[in-house]
């Protein structure tokens, strides 16, 4: 029996976010007296790392300016998790099921691969109970960003599964071109940041439309999920 590896973005994919995002980035941007990007443009960067992130916000800008919108973007984040909890950070329908379900085979490990820090990881891990469920994590903190292939790289590593069975589930074309970049399929959902013919324009196999179609998908690459 071969394993095979379902990595998932977590903000916009598991993880519906973007009112924690938005309001974290307008605190950042509002802590130095800069008036905030465009709801629209803040959504259009999640799952890059918050350097490169703000550098695409704002082109050019100077590195202390920069670094101290990276810190006042994590620092805002973190209050507002302490004063909202997981009511900022909910799951999407049906991908806690859909979690447990795929968890429960034999075959099948679970990986993440996230432009999260790893303080904001743990912190999602310990808020969902769901840190048993998977068996590779990949971080901000130890690679380049996405669509740089490290994270899916070191998944593949960490768990001995070899390129034609694994996958990526994601909502932007960084998590898409991530998968190409790592030569594994990719695949897109259409309830996050990105627009689906943005993400099929990247190369994803398929687009689902909700967290229910996952397992037929898995099976249609596979023979079996």
């Amino acid at each position: 029996m071969s394993l095979k590896l379902v990595i998932f973005d977590v903000d916009g994919t598991l993880i519906d976010s973007q009112a924690h995002i938005v309001a974290s980035m307008n605190g950042a941007f509002e802590g130095l007296g800069l008036t905030p990007p465009a709801r629209e443009a803040t959504l259009s960067i999640v799952g890059l790392s918050l350097p490169v992130a703000i550098d695409r916000l704002v082109p050019g800008m100077d590195a202390a300016t920069q670094s101290a919108l990276v810190e006042g973007y994590k620092n805002s984040f973190m209050r507002l998790r302490v004063e909202n909890g997981a009511a900022l950070s909910p799951f999407y329908p049906g991908a806690r099921e859909m979690l447990d379900r795929l968890a429960g085979e034999d075959e099948l490990l679970l990986g993440i691969a996230t432009g999260k820090s790893r303080r904001g990881m743990e912190h999602l891990f310990d808020m969902h109970g769901i840190r048993p469920l998977f068996q590779t994590v990949q971080v901000a903190d130890d690679h380049p960003s996405k669509p740089h292939p490290a994270m899916i790289e070191a998944c593949l590593a960490e768990t001995g599964v070899d390129t034609s069975h694994a996958v990526i589930l994601g909502d932007t074309v960084f998590d898409i071109e991530m998968g190409r970049n790592a030569g594994i399929q990719a695949i897109g959902v259409s309830w996050g940041y990105h627009p689906v013919e943005d993400l099929q324009a990247a190369g994803a196999e398929r687009v689902l439309g909700e967290f229910g179609q996952l397992a037929e998908a898995l099976n249609e690459i596979w023979g079996t999920a």
